[in-house]
């Protein structure tokens, strides 16, 4: 028999950028109960910059119009502290886009001040259990700060999202071989949410074989789709002018169901804090394989075999990472 929804305590959701793109796309998903079940109420606490408040408004006009049975509150707030208030997850989706002429650097210090706030505000404010999950960019080295900016919040409950990247690597895969997206499994992607990224083509299957027995093309794997999904988001830009937004949604969806869902079977990615597994650098937020157990406790998983070009694919990356830690506590005043 179904839980009534009476009895089941609302799960408090902050969204930043609320009224963007992705935050557009992606709150009508939690609110229609696609992130944590149809039986599951949600309140959404709904941050924008003060510009955007109007916007947001307007927003939550239209989640009144859709008359969500799940949907218990909306706060609308230009307040981090209002914002953060209570809440059981912090999805931190607004960031400042790269524009034409800036340099990575500059991206880094200008997001990075923002995620100082946050993180700041998220340790004031929301429950000790909150987990946060990043997605604004450069989303790995802005979880680290506002990681570091909480220090009351246990680290691991900071994520940044590879789940785009995965999803956008098990559909090359599915079309260069032909079949349903479904059959593609066992697909980490490795490393920085930058073109740097490796999607593990070594180790994912297609139905029960090995991705790379089915698809014997190496010169493809390795010089069509691994830069394929590291530019994938600048594709779309370039086809459509814009950046993904419903499919970033989508995954963001993904990456929170992943992580309240025991894992049966398989695994998948997220950049989580390493311990040094794999021989991964200590201390940064990287994106490796992990499951979930019963109880909802995440665990990297252990015993998968890279190969050498994995292995140098996946070390270039982490020292993009170690170089944009670097750059960004240099300019931050952050201590590693």
């Amino acid at each position: 028999m179904a839980t009534s929804l009476s009895k089941k305590t609302a799960i408090r959701v902050a969204v930043t950028g609320a009224a963007g793109n992705i935050g557009y796309a992606l709150l009508f998903r939690i609110a229609s109960g696609q992130m944590f079940g149809s039986d599951q109420p949600v309140a959404l606490n709904l941050i924008e910059i003060e510009p955007g408040m109007d916007a947001l408004k307007g927003v939550a006009m239209e989640l009144d119009d859709c008359a969500f049975p799940l949907l218990t509150e909306i706060v609308q707030t230009s307040d981090l502290a209002v914002g953060f208030k209570d809440v059981d997850w912090a999805l931190l989706v607004g960031s400042v886009p790269r524009k034409k002429g800036m340099e990575r650097a500059d991206l880094l210090g200008i997001n990075g001040k923002v995620f100082v706030g946050q993180g700041k505000a998220i340790n004031d404010h929301a429950k000790k259990s909150v987990r946060v999950v990043v997605v604004g960019n450069p989303c790995n080295t802005n979880c680290l700060i506002a990681m570091k900016s909480a220090p009351d919040i246990p680290d691991n409950q900071f994520f940044a999202m590879t789940r785009l990247d995965e999803n956008r690597a098990k559909s090359q895969l599915a079309l260069k071989a032909g079949v349903p997206v479904k059959d593609v499994s066992e697909l980490c992607v490795w490393g920085n949410h930058s073109p740097s990224m490796f999607p593990d083509f070594f180790n994912a299957k297609i139905g029960r074989q090995k991705a790379t027995d089915v698809i014997t093309d190496d010169k493809w794997l390795k010089e069509t789709f691994v830069p394929d999904v590291g530019t994938r988001g600048a594709a779309i830009i370039a086809a459509r002018g814009a950046s993904s937004a419903a499919s970033a949604a989508n995954a963001v969806v993904d990456t929170v169901r992943d992580l309240i869902t025991p894992s049966f079977g398989g695994y998948h990615s997220v950049c989580v804090i390493s311990n040094g597994e794999y021989g991964t650098p200590a201390g940064i937020i990287t994106s490796m394989p992990i499951k979930v157990d019963a109880v909802g406790n995440w665990r990297v998983v252990e015993g998968i075999k890279l190969s050498e070009y994995a292995k140098e694919k996946i070390a270039a990356s982490n020292q993009e990472l170690l170089d944009e830690r670097e750059m960004a506590f240099g300019q931050l005043g952050l201590s590693i």
